[in-house]
């Protein structure tokens, strides 16, 4: 996979993996034990915000995989995080233009990673959708 070079939706999911950790840092308390970073439903839903559309499990599933492979982020136990190198990528971007584009950008110029052995099954992308759209319905 890796040697088929960067996609558009690398870049989709790393911008709603880094805005998903953003908007979730208020979340984390500093007594708890949990790690910090998001679960996979967060960035369903920071992807779904971004382009109105939930990526399906093989893409996210892809990206995952290039964008650790890269060491942009990383995936232990279910929570999603921006590595350092990660958030030198973003800050690195120009505005101007939408942040999925001007990510897109930048991770051409990169070498094209190894993939990581990250996956992710039906039931877990299944879940994580559910888990979603019960938010969802809970806000309007």
């Amino acid at each position: 996979m890796g040697q088929d070079g960067w996609r558009r939706s690398d870049a989709w999911i790393f911008v709603a993996v880094v805005m998903a950790n953003g908007a979730g840092r208020h979340m984390r308390s500093a007594t708890t034990r949990r790690p910090e970073g998001v679960r996979l439903a967060d960035v369903l839903s920071m992807a779904d915000h971004l382009r109105q559309l939930l990526p399906g499990r093989r893409e996210v599933e892809e990206a995952v995989r290039r964008l650790t492979g890269a060491g942009l982020i990383t995936v232990v136990d279910g929570w999603f995080r921006v590595t350092a190198a990660g958030g030198t990528l973003w800050r690195n971007r120009r505005s101007g233009v939408g942040a999925v584009d001007t990510v897109y950008t930048q991770l051409l110029r990169r070498p094209i990673p190894d993939d990581s052995d990250w996956t992710l099954d039906d039931a877990d992308h299944a879940a994580a959708i559910l888990e979603y759209a019960g938010r969802a319905e809970t806000t309007d």
